[in-house]
């Protein structure tokens, strides 16, 4: 059985954290990771309902006693109530993302719930090891929506080297045992996986996304700001947002100013076609490993499935290249 410190410090059988993808990841999803062995994080968007918050932990608890934790996209403005009401429900622990983790740790600490920090920089990963978080995500740029510019191999090790004492989680184009097993590898104690659960029978996102993922391969995804500059959303400007190629990004990638400049006709634009489920202009959020993704499946098989491929490979691989 894989066991690494991830397992002890969150109380979970399995080293994965499935992500909390924005305001796609509820008490469904969540609750079939944390009932598998695995750690759900539901996700609370840009502009959450704290009783909507409360509301889904309650609904993940009726569906499983397994600890799970909830995911905030912290460069958001006006968090303070969603984050409070997290706190008072005492879940196991709260992910923050985007932000100095600093002023968020000490509240969490006096409600005895962990902070989990993910990071894009070297700077934030720094700074989160200042702040004394109790995990760090190294979140490279292979991560399906917001995420970094650097390659999570080489920016997982790099965080590696400075993070002590505290366990570093790897994020970015992990969808299978594989992923898993080189993850683990190379030291760090689980995988945040985001793009795989996103192709499975209890997330919250449209039908349309799950086939286009499971469709696509790894040539299909660009890292660009066209939706974000379009909808002015509240990421740092180190951050790009990993999508599904469609007309859109192919009309408007790389043309900022332009975007900017036409955001109250192509924000209409969005909004239209999401709501009408027209790929060729909403944005299908993925990363690279959308191309490993065949299928849409129930999340505890998935979370089963990438145990059991990464230990096969850990049992036999390794030797096999060691030799006698």
């Amino acid at each position: 059985m894989l066991r690494t410190r991830i397992c002890q410090l969150l109380g979970i059988k399995h080293p994965i954290i499935s992500g909390p993808m924005g305001g796609s990841a509820t008490a469904n999803l969540v609750a079939a990771v944390s009932e598998a062995g695995g750690f759900g994080l539901l996700g609370t968007g840009t502009n959450p309902d704290p009783s909507w918050v409360v509301e889904q932990i309650q609904k993940t608890r009726e569906l499983t006693s397994k600890p799970f934790g909830v995911g905030f996209i912290s460069s958001a403005p006006g968090l303070e109530k969603v984050i409070k009401a997290a706190l008072d429900e005492k879940v196991d622990a709260v992910a923050h993302s985007f932000v100095d983790p600093t002023p968020f740790i000490r509240e969490a600490r006096a409600a005895g719930v962990k902070v989990l920090t993910q990071v894009q920089t070297m700077a934030a990963a720094r700074a989160a090891v200042d702040a004394g978080a109790d995990i760090i995500t190294a979140q490279g740029s292979e991560a399906g929506g917001h995420t970094g510019h650097l390659g999570t191999i080489s920016f997982a090790l790099s965080v590696l080297d400075i993070a002590g004492d505290i366990p570093v989680v790897a994020a970015g184009g992990i969808a299978d045992g594989r992923g898993l097993a080189a993850a683990l590898m190379m030291g760090t104690e689980a995988a945040w996986i985001g793009t795989r659960f996103v192709a499975s029978n209890e997330w919250l996102g449209a039908d349309w996304i799950k086939e286009r993922v499971v469709a696509s391969d790894a040539d299909d995804t660009l890292l660009t700001k066209v939706y974000e500059l379009a909808s002015d959303a509240p990421f740092p400007l180190t951050v790009g947002d990993r999508v599904l190629r469609n007309n859109f990004t192919d009309t408007w990638h790389a043309r900022d100013a332009e975007v900017v400049a036409n955001r109250g006709e192509l924000q209409e634009e969005i909004a239209t076609a999401t709501a009408a489920g027209d790929p060729s202009i909403a944005p299908a959020r993925a990363g690279g490993s959308s191309g490993l993704v065949s299928s849409v499946e129930p999340a505890g098989d998935i979370v089963r499935r990438i145990i059991a491929e990464a230990e096969q490979i850990l049992r036999n691989r390794p030797g096999g290249l060691l030799g006698s």
